[in-house]
């Protein structure tokens, strides 16, 4: 069984959940090439709920926003392999350049985003606000980026 889910199969998956008391977790990314970094934080955003969903930015998003070289993978190949991460019970794939519409439709208990960003520098900050859902902040692991991989790659 996949954990890939669709959007339009989240409302009823959500609802379970929620009558079942789990508190949810959502964080977002592209995840192109998966790395050390990518795990610590995704394993530390596991540990402030039960259950963790990552939204994945589709492959036309990833253009929008890392241009037209990426993603070196695709999104399903991408939402696979986290899907395999002991800690991610749930991947969903968006076209949108920001998880406003995931986090709208999944209402999560907690938000995750990286240590460089603020409440007041993230994107979704007023659909977060709407919800009343938390924030937290998850630091880097240095020296880990999908970026140096690439340039290291390229030399």
């Amino acid at each position: 069984m996949s954990n890939i889910i669709k959007k339009e199969d989240l409302k009823i998956l959500i609802q379970k959940l929620k009558e079942d008391g789990k508190k949810i977790v959502l964080t977002n990314g592209c995840f192109d090439i998966l790395h050390i970094g990518h795990a610590e934080y995704l394993k530390e955003s596991k540990s402030l709920g039960d259950i963790l969903f990552v939204g994945i930015n589709s492959d036309s998003s990833v253009k929008k926003l890392k241009g037209d070289s990426r993603p070196l993978n695709n999104e399903i190949d991408r939402a696979k392999l986290l899907g395999y991460l002991k800690f991610v019970d749930y991947t969903v794939v968006f076209d949108e350049k920001t998880a406003d519409n995931i986090i709208e439709l999944i209402q999560p208990n907690i938000y995750v985003k990286g240590g460089d960003y603020t409440k007041e520098s993230l994107p979704e900050y007023e659909t977060l606000k709407k919800y009343n859902i938390d924030v937290a902040f998850v630091n880097f692991v240095n020296g880990y980026s999908t970026k140096k991989i690439i340039e290291k790659i390229k030399t």
